[in-house]
């Protein structure tokens, strides 16, 4: 079951420049910076309620943060949702005839497990499942 917005992911060019400019514009700066070297990205976390938004920079031409600014301008990359057990959401959206991007959850930003649904099942969004890695979660 989803239980909540999670985030909003943004790919951006220069992850400093929308640092800077998403701090101006929500007030607050962000509450996490991380590097995911297993997707070759860089990611900052803003909190905004009880949501979040995670800008998104590449760090290598394979990175798939790189190969999305190569097609399209920056902006919203992904929406993430909050599920309270991903491997029970994988196998009902596949039963549910989505595709998924992942056979298995991986690590991702911020502490989470996580896995992607492919925009081409989901009206063109790409969909991001997120569970809170806790001392009882096997990924």
């Amino acid at each position: 079951m989803f239980t909540n917005l999670e985030h909003l992911g943004l790919a951006v060019h220069d992850l400093d420049a929308a640092t800077d400019l998403y701090t101006k514009l929500l007030g607050q700066g962000p509450y996490k910076k991380e590097h995911v070297a297993s997707e070759a990205v860089d990611t900052v976390f803003f909190q905004v309620g009880g949501s979040k938004i995670e800008l998104l920079a590449g760090t290598s031409p394979e990175s798939a943060i790189t190969k999305f600014l190569e097609k399209k301008p920056e902006g919203i990359h992904h929406v993430a949702f909050e599920v309270a057990d991903i491997r029970a959401e994988m196998t009902r959206l596949r039963q549910e005839g989505f595709t998924l991007l992942n056979e298995e959850p991986k690590r991702g930003a911020d502490n989470k497990l996580v896995c992607f649904v492919h925009p081409k099942s989901a009206a063109g969004v790409l969909v991001e499942l997120c569970q809170t890695i806790s001392p009882t979660t096997h990924d």
